[in-house]
């Protein structure tokens, strides 16, 4: 626990908790304290009480010393220089031409910065502006801007209820309202009667919204069916809220009557309120786990066999995409290759017999050059070639990137024949005047 007193600036402002140290300070008191702004003069709203660490922001600032009446007339002084600052800022925002709302000005206690407090429905360059006002007021100068509920905060007014804005008088900080608040009320949606001066949903909602839900809670919706005590079933048509009673619309023969009862003579499911909390003994809390367990077991095994499923159908479908094509049927067989003796030249064929005890690598060979002549002489370099010609679409090979690159190929295929021609016909001349052909020579072996 920390010993700790509650100190607010201004009207209405937040609670902001110092260190007394060994001053005797009562509600009521002006201190002199240091903030973040700087040394500010504060009101104390909560004398000296213990709270726990978890309320207190840390490092906790102590009190410097307790207001003396110089103290109290030097803020009264700072009260009357805020509104000719404020009147200055005024007529240089005019100057500029800026489209900012200048809602209020304040002097902090010891006169080392001045603050100003402005609305916009954007961002504002106001640079230019800080340099004049830092010219004039010879002290540092910072502009704030604040929402429209801040700004009704400061400046203050009467709500539609004839008092004080509540901002204004005694809320510290803005609680989130909704729509739903008014729903759950029975109040009009209508913007103009739920709306406060800022314009926001009225703060107000807040104030009877856990009453209304208790309320409500006992009561049946629009719409519901009932019993009454009579055993007579109907329709809730309406309901008031606060006199708990509820209108139903009864069937009496060929005719509908509508009568009111009170809430404790009609029979219904009721609603359970959000902060109705579930009180179970230890058995039923250990049989609820039971079946959670259960439960959670049941949905595992599930996903398994759902897994385990998948993975054999996956392997079901690889099994029939890699089975050949003669296993699926007659029509799927493809034709015998016939291969079929094609005419090669006298000094190939006598070549082929020389060399068959390395395979016939030669032949082979001889033949790929065959097929490869063949094709040259269909596809001469230089000449283009007919495409197939699709409507909206080009086969791939019908690019002129990819003519171009056959075309490349061809040339190379066709230096290599040459080549190789070129080479079986300097070892055939060799064979016919007895010498052996070029890779086959010995060490010894030379010209005749």
């Amino acid at each position: 626990m920390v010993r700790v007193i509650g100190v607010r600036f201004r009207t209405a402002g937040k609670i902001y908790f110092f260190d007394p140290l060994e001053f005797e300070i009562k509600k009521g008191d002006h201190v002199i304290v240091e903030t973040a702004r700087g040394i500010e003069f504060g009101t104390v709203m909560a004398g000296a009480m213990e709270v726990s660490e978890e309320k207190v922001v840390q490092p906790l600032k102590p009190v410097i010393r307790i207001a003396n009446q110089r103290d109290v007339e030097q803020e009264e002084a700072n009260r009357g220089k805020e509104k000719e600052a404020f009147r200055i800022c005024l007529e240089k925002i005019r100057d500029h031409g800026l489209e900012m709302k200048l809602i209020d000005a304040e002097y902090t206690f010891d006169n080392n910065k001045v603050l100003f407090y402005f609305t916009a429905d954007g961002r504002i360059d106001f640079r230019e502006l800080v340099k004049d006002l830092a010219s004039v007021f010879k002290t540092r100068i910072e502009l704030r801007q604040i929402g429209v509920r801040d700004e009704t905060k400061i400046v203050g007014g009467i709500g539609i209820c004839g008092r004080p804005l509540c901002c204004h008088s005694y809320l510290a900080d803005f609680v989130p309202v909704s729509i739903k608040m008014a729903k759950e009320q029975n109040l009009s949606l209508n913007p103009a009667k739920i709306s406060g001066v800022c314009g926001r949903l009225m703060c107000c909602l807040k104030n009877e919204e856990e009453t209304y839900e208790e309320l409500n809670r006992r009561l049946p919706g629009i719409g519901d069916s009932v019993t009454t005590e009579e055993g007579q079933k109907g329709t809730v048509q309406s309901v008031n809220v606060l006199r708990q009673l509820v209108k139903v619309v009864i069937d009496a023969g060929d005719e509908k009557e509508i009568k009111e009862y009170p809430v404790e003579k009609l029979y219904f499911r009721r609603r359970h309120s959000k902060k109705e909390k579930m009180e179970l003994s230890k058995e039923e809390l250990q049989e609820l786990e039971r079946l959670e367990e259960e439960e959670w077991q049941r949905q595992e095994q599930e996903l398994m066999s759902r897994a385990e499923e998948a993975q054999r159908q996956n392997a079901r479908n690889r099994q029939g995409s890699r089975r050949p094509p003669a296993q699926q049927g007659g029509e799927g067989q493809r034709p015998p290759v016939q291969r079929t003796e094609v005419d090669r030249r006298p000094g190939q064929r006598a070549e082929g017999r020389q060399q068959g005890q390395r395979g016939g690598g030669q032949q082979r060979q001889g033949g790929r050059r065959f097929e490869t002549e063949q094709r040259q002489q269909t596809q001469r370099p230089g000449t283009k070639q007919p495409t197939e010609e699709r409507s909206g679409n080009r086969r791939r090979h019908d690019t002129p990137r990819h003519q171009n690159r056959n075309r490349q190929n061809s040339q190379n295929q066709g230096n290599r024949e040459n080549s190789q021609n070129g080479k079986n016909r300097y070892d055939n001349r060799n064979r016919r005047e007895g010498r052996a052909p070029e890779g086959q020579r010995g060490v010894g072996d030379g010209q005749a």
